[in-house]
């Protein structure tokens, strides 16, 4: 049997709406496509095994940047540290060794990337492992078309396109090479400008949005990104009631019934590149869809009345669905904070028969939170600790996060009331954080005593902090910001907060 399109992914596939090849598999099934998956190819003949693709293959990394998967912030493998128990089988740039394989043995195939690592080179970027810029990843690739995202609606655009022969350009929440520049489309700095001058990869960096067409001039040739499509409540509703088995392999177990409420996050943190993938606007499911889905999974066999998270990039974020305008939503006063829907949705989901407990384990905003989300949390959602990621506890640091909102000390003592624990995520040597900042937060940690994670910044290609790494410069005032680029200061910020290395260290904290 030849398959219409074959995924090739660098992870693990499991048949779950957490998976998001399982997703676009599932949609493109819906749609009359047969679908075949390659997961975790180590060898170029492994990708021979189904043959060739009538219409496409599909090439991902995963959810997770293979070199940030398999390297520590200090450029470390992780597989060769006793301390991280790290099994993972992942290639280095999986998406460009999975694309040179496919041009090697199905000469002519057609390509298309997808996932974390490709949606993020998507345009000139700073390579952190490289320490150097990179061209966008089509040029590396030489595949035919980037869906960035999660790309459900790209996909099946792109498989009736390629079905009926037809031309890929102008599929909203893609990118492309090309020759051409629409009229509409907001030039960035060219790859000759942004190698020449730190400023003009400030100016690219502070351009990027989803919301418009950008193009970008690599030599003689064009990259150009389309705006992506508008997702609405509806369309998640549809994909994640797609009758996914929801068989996890046992390192998922702790979240095989886990529930999706929403996409996107507005809390527009800097070292977070979400906003140029799911987007910087809320989309909630309806509370009828997430119900639905709650009762199909109390019918399976082997649920035991646990839901293991309800939630999404910040699980109180649902409800809080917007798009009026382009201002920043969380310092917009038209906001909806109340929380009214999300409270209704859990205790509506908590009278489900069969369910005995419904957990909240993806991180919250703790300065969104309302004092009637907290009671109902802290009553009922919460399995050991409500997880919260202030990041950092100088105020100069975390403005140039853009995490300086809320006031953490008056959130620990409200809820230090409700009997339960918090746990907390925090990061060293981001741009901005000297060794004396660094001190600043192990006193602070010290007094927490609950520090769940501590990690080294990564650069990961499209944020904000990257470029403050890169550049040496906030990109926004073109000021120059402290960074700590050498190993030595990386790991004397990290002794600070985890001991000297001779002390025996939890594993989970060796980041």
């Amino acid at each position: 049997m030849a398959f219409d399109i074959i995924f090739l992914t660098g992870e693990m596939f499991f048949d779950h709406p957490l998976c998001g090849v399982a997703i676009l598999k599932r949609l493109l099934e819906k749609n009359g496509y047969t679908v075949g998956v390659i997961e975790k190819p180590t060898k170029d003949t492994q990708i021979k095994k189904l043959g060739t693709p009538k219409l496409f293959f599909g090439i991902t990394a995963g959810a997770i940047d293979s070199m940030v998967r398999n390297y520590t912030p200090l450029k470390k493998s992780r597989k060769d540290d006793d301390h991280l128990n790290y099994e993972e089988n992942v290639m280095d740039r999986s998406t460009i060794v999975f694309c040179n394989w496919v041009k090697q043995h199905f000469k002519g195939s057609k390509i298309v990337l997808g996932g974390t690592e490709a949606g993020l080179r998507r345009f000139v970027h700073y390579d952190y492992w490289e320490n150097r810029l990179r061209k966008p990843i089509l040029f590396d690739t030489r595949a035919d078309i980037l869906a960035y995202g999660s790309s459900e609606k790209q996909i099946l655009e792109i498989a009736k396109r390629i079905k009926n022969n037809e031309d890929l350009a102008g599929i909203l929440g893609t990118c492309i090479i090309t020759k051409d520049v629409p009229d509409d489309a907001i030039i960035l700095p060219s790859y000759d400008e942004v190698t020449k001058s730190k400023e003009k990869f400030c100016d690219m960096q502070n351009a990027f949005t989803i919301k418009k067409n950008l193009i970008q001039l690599i030599d003689n040739r064009y990259v150009i990104q389309y705006k992506s499509p508008k997702y609405l409540p509806k369309d998640l509703d549809s994909y994640y009631e797609l009758g996914f088995s929801r068989k996890a392999p046992k390192e998922l177990a702790g979240f095989e019934f886990s529930v999706v409420t929403h996409r996107g996050c507005l809390g527009g943190c800097n070292f977070c590149s979400i906003a140029l993938t799911q987007g910087e606007d809320i989309v909630s499911r309806s509370e009828e869809s997430i119900l639905r889905e709650i009762k199909v999974i109390t019918k399976m066999s082997h649920f035991k009345g646990n839901i293991d998270d309800l939630g999404g990039p910040s699980a109180n974020m649902y409800g809080m669905d917007c798009g009026k305008c382009d201002k920043e939503c969380v310092d917009c006063n038209i906001l909806n904070r109340s929380h009214t829907r999300l409270v209704a949705l859990l205790k509506k989901a908590r009278d489900i028969k069969g369910v005995k407990k419904i957990f909240i384990r993806s991180g919250i905003r703790y300065d969104l939170a309302t004092d009637e989300y907290i009671k109902e949390v802290a009553k009922h959602h919460i399995l050991n600790t409500l997880r919260i990621a202030p990041e950092h506890t100088s105020k100069s640091v975390l403005k140039l996060m853009n995490k300086d909102k809320g006031d953490l000390n008056k959130f620990m003592n409200d809820f230090k009331k409700t009997g339960r624990k918090l746990s907390f995520y925090f990061m060293t040597a981001h741009p901005g954080s000297s060794m004396k900042e660094a001190k600043e937060l192990s006193d602070e940690i010290k007094k927490l005593k609950n520090a769940e994670s501590v990690q080294v910044f990564t650069p990961t290609p499209m944020s904000i902090s990257t470029c403050m790494y890169y550049t040496g410069m906030d990109p926004k005032t073109k000021k120059k910001i402290y960074v700590p680029y050498t190993y030595a200061e990386k790991k004397a910020q990290k002794r600070l907060i985890f001991g000297e290395p001779k002390k025996k260290l939890n594993s989970k904290y060796l980041l």
